[in-house]
């Protein structure tokens, strides 16, 4: 029974076909040609000469405090008033501040904001919201504000916004 195994074990290491992979190998060798591509030439080098050294400086005191000047003069001078007191929908943004009506007194008319499930009289002249926006005017179906936001350059600007009246379905 050993001799058998050893055969059946021995007969696995034969070269069965390992001439004809070498044959067809030799032939694929003789009939692939190589081809190198050529390379492109190298590109032109041009040197930069450098012009900044008789220039200006651009972080020269002198050149910045002339440009902060500029700067000043051309502002609009407007800014919100930041040492008045606070009001209490100063601390709402405009977005969550909703007007369920108005109010009309000799000589005044008032608005109706609620907030948080609290409502506030508003009249021309109050402060709403976090932009400092103050009520500009106030008819039966809105409430016009001015805001004073800053722009992309820092500048204080006035923007209208308004508030309209929110009707609830019975």
């Amino acid at each position: 029974m050993f001799a058998v195994l050893l055969g059946l074990s021995l007969s696995g290491c034969s070269d069965n076909g390992v001439p004809d992979v070498k044959v067809w190998m030799d032939g694929v060798r003789q009939q692939t040609k190589v081809s190198i591509p050529t390379l492109s030439p190298p590109k032109k080098f041009t040197p930069f000469t450098y012009q900044g050294k008789s220039a200006v400086d651009p972080y020269n005191p002198g050149k910045l405090a002339v440009a902060f000047a500029k700067l000043q003069a051309n502002s609009s001078g407007m800014k919100p008033d930041l040492e008045r007191r606070r009001e209490p929908l100063e601390a709402y943004p405009i977005d969550t501040l909703k007007m369920v009506g108005t109010l009309q007194k000799p000589g005044l008319n008032y608005a109706l904001i609620l907030a948080d499930k609290t409502l506030f009289q508003v009249r021309a002249g109050s402060y709403i919201g976090q932009n400092f926006g103050m009520v500009s005017g106030i008819t039966e179906t809105a409430v016009e504000l001015k805001e004073i936001v800053q722009d992309a350059s820092g500048e204080w600007v006035e923007r209208k916004a308004k508030l309209e009246l929110q009707e609830t379905k019975k």
